[in-house]
């Protein structure tokens, strides 16, 4: 199985400065076997960042993290793809683990912030506002369309995997931050094989995320509805 990781960038040059270094190099030990950016439209030297280092990077033409997603499915040759994003919340030792379960047959595969044993980035506060929301996200989607196998989660986190087979089955649309919670909603409809393993989020090394959170917030609720509208969905 060849495994792609695929490193979701827009500007982002201070992060990828401390986590590309600790990305080990492709091969069997590693979780994958090529490793390609996909950049939004950086303009802060993120792209030049990548390929002084030897990462080859594939831009945009359209602005979206789900445009990123379609880029390396119609671009990108490979039987799955984990899709990483380098800004820190992100734990590199996570990715061989994607490859064992896709390798034992998984269709899509999620890093969880939200098991038995993993750690949100909000654990540490009193009031933990974005864990409860996607917590609450978690819980419609599983309601409304798993069939069969565990409980998902964590619907809608970004580190995940899937295969070349699975995308193309449930024709994923979405060009913003809902594909993830698109892909698992039609993942769920279509009863495909979903596996998660508990991961530790951490904190952004630098900046600040570009989703924020109310506007992201009423695209789910959206993203959601219109997935209830479609009777079978992948």
């Amino acid at each position: 199985m060849k495994i792609a990781l695929i490193l979701l960038v827009r500007n982002e040059l201070p992060c990828l400065k401390v986590v590309l270094p600790t990305i080990p190099a492709p091969g069997p030990d590693s979780g994958f076997d090529m490793v390609v950016a996909v950049d939004g439209g950086s303009t802060d030297g993120s792209v030049e960042f990548l390929e002084a280092h030897g990462v080859a990077v594939v831009g945009q033409s359209k602005r979206g993290r789900g445009e990123a997603f379609h880029v390396a499915f119609d671009t990108i040759d490979a039987d799955a793809y984990i899709f990483f994003s380098p800004d820190g919340n992100e734990a590199v030792s996570d990715l061989p683990r994607f490859r064992a379960a896709l390798q034992d047959g998984a269709d899509l595969v999620i890093a969880s912030r939200m098991m038995k044993g993993a750690v949100n980035e909000e654990d540490h506060l009193v009031f933990k506002w974005r864990k409860w929301a996607n917590n609450a996200f978690n819980l419609m989607a599983n309601l409304a369309f798993r069939r069969s196998g565990p409980y998902v989660t964590d619907t809608i986190n970004g580190y995940r995997a899937i295969t070349r087979q699975a995308a193309r089955q449930l024709r994923l649309d979405a060009s913003d931050y809902t594909i993830e919670y698109q892909m698992t909603q039609r993942a769920l409809k279509a009863g495909l094989r979903i596996v998660e393993f508990p991961t530790v989020e951490g904190q952004r090394v630098a900046g600040e995320t570009q989703a924020h959170s109310i506007p992201t917030g009423l695209r789910f609720i959206k993203c959601f509805w219109r997935e209830v509208s479609v009777r079978h969905g992948g």
